[in-house]
């Protein structure tokens, strides 16, 4: 019972969490709703860059392959790689998640660097990376958490919840604590390190606005970069995770 309560505890704090500010927010009503305006604009922005590339590279794939054509599967195979490795045999139908999950937030940790969000003018707040928010990444980390609990049930049926009592029940709270810190790890993580590196340029670039700033932002792709693989590849884990039943 405890444990229920403490679980239960920790889906409200992840909806809390979910509606922490950071800064001022734009505004939408939506029905009975309030969203961050921002997040949907800018969001929709990488949407139509990730499906404008793909349509525009791959309607009509060549049999000796354009530059374009040999980057996108370049990127389906770096993909399908990841996914191999993370989940094993069985990868197959968790390529286009994992894929989606990786695309979205590169593209975005990368808008974030290279688009000019800073020259639009909203009536409160700014346009930033969507990954910039926490309401992004912790709706990310709980679609993972999503996936990953629907590949063990599909898998296992009802005899997936008993890895909770492995090896011996007595550690069945932290097996459970586990898998509820899980999102709270890949959303803080990804929120923090993408919401660190914009504030370190936009210091630099108040005080010294000419040369130090560049090799910064030159670090800050990078590392955007590697949290986009970090939170796929933890995705793909942890779905492989649930589907062999061992940790």
């Amino acid at each position: 019972m405890n444990v229920l309560s403490y679980s239960i505890n920790t889906l409200k704090g992840l909806y809390e969490i979910s509606g922490v500010e950071v800064g001022q927010h734009f505004y939408w009503k939506i029905g009975g709703f309030q969203v961050h305006a921002q997040v949907l604009i800018t969001s929709w922005v990488v949407i139509v860059i990730l499906l404008g590339s793909a349509i525009v590279t791959v309607r009509n794939p060549q049999t000796i392959p354009t530059d374009g054509q040999n980057f996108f599967e370049y990127i389906l195979e770096f993909i399908r790689d990841v996914s191999k490795t993370q989940i094993g045999e069985e990868y197959g139908p968790w390529v286009p998640f994992i894929g989606t999950l990786f695309l979205f937030i590169f593209v975005s940790n990368w808008s974030g660097a290279l688009l000019p969000w800073k020259i639009i003018e909203l009536p409160h707040g700014e346009l930033a990376a969507p990954t910039n928010d926490i309401n992004t990444t912790v709706a990310l980390a709980l679609l993972t958490s999503i996936a990953y609990f629907y590949a063990g049930l599909s898998k296992k049926g009802l005899g997936y919840f008993g890895k909770y009592i492995q090896p011996t029940p007595i550690l069945l709270p932290i097996n459970i604590l586990e898998d509820f810190t899980k999102p709270l790890s890949l959303s803080f993580r990804l929120f923090g390190n993408i919401l660190a590196d914009e504030l370190v340029v936009v210091v630099l670039v108040s005080l010294v606005p000419s040369v130090v700033p560049i090799p910064v932002m030159f670090l800050g792709l990078f590392t955007s970069g590697i949290q986009a693989l970090i939170f796929a590849t933890l995705a793909a884990a942890y779905i492989g995770e649930s589907m062999e039943g061992h940790h």
